[in-house]
């Protein structure tokens, strides 16, 4: 799960941060209801600076802090393309016991230095057996536009270096490209040759789509 732009823990308006809780709360619920264990995750991102980052980090730690056990343990934290660094989520993460998922192309965006191998330990550093796997989510540049916005298709030569470029670490990918379904036929078919591949929840995709029979 992943709540909208407007889920900030660490804002400054205690309207903003009543429905924000809500909002993880119906979230946190509704996997409950799906009988999901812990591995099941909302991922959520720190949130904004407010022209104070050190004192915006401390509102968040002690937001998640006081979060209730039934969401806490499926929250999870993103780095971000602008504000929040591989670094400040990693220390985030680490201070409230929360894991982090780490967002490729974010990484590169807005970036600490860490190169994608060390990444990838440390996250996994972060996640408990209860947590399940580490979760990465990928996508790319889209061609021509604005720093940051995702491509509409999976670049497939990108996606193969990306996974070789990972090994042998192992996590699920979660895929953050436009055309959905027909990207996610791409990347399975290319991660399937990969000793690491375990595998699809196809009750996901397009149960019409002839390559499902």
């Amino acid at each position: 799960m992943h709540p909208g732009q407007y889920t900030i823990l660490n804002s400054m308006k205690s309207s903003v941060v009543d429905s924000s809780v809500r909002e993880l709360r119906y979230h946190a619920q509704l996997l409950d209801l799906m009988e999901l264990d812990s591995s099941a995750k909302i991922q959520i991102h720190v949130g904004g600076v407010y022209q104070n980052k050190a004192k915006s980090v401390k509102r968040f730690i002690e937001r998640v802090e006081m979060l209730e056990e039934q969401i806490k343990r499926r929250l999870v934290i993103e780095n971000d393309e602008r504000n929040y660094t591989f670094g400040d989520c990693l220390r985030i993460a680490t201070k409230t016991r929360v894991p982090m998922l780490l967002d490729i192309f974010h990484h590169t965006i807005n970036c600490s230095g860490e190169p994608l191998q060390e990444a990838l330990t440390l996250i996994t550093e972060t996640w408990t057996k209860q947590d399940g796997l580490p979760m990465v989510d990928y996508s790319s540049q889209k061609t021509g536009c604005r720093k940051g916005k995702h491509a509409e298709t999976i670049d497939v030569t990108h996606f193969k270096k990306f996974l070789d470029a990972s090994k042998p670490h192992d996590f699920d990918v979660m895929l953050e490209i436009k055309d959905k379904e027909k990207s996610a036929f791409k990347a399975i078919e290319i991660a399937s040759k990969d000793r690491r591949f375990k595998g699809v929840s196809w009750k996901y995709l397009l149960k019409s789509d002839k390559r499902l029979d």
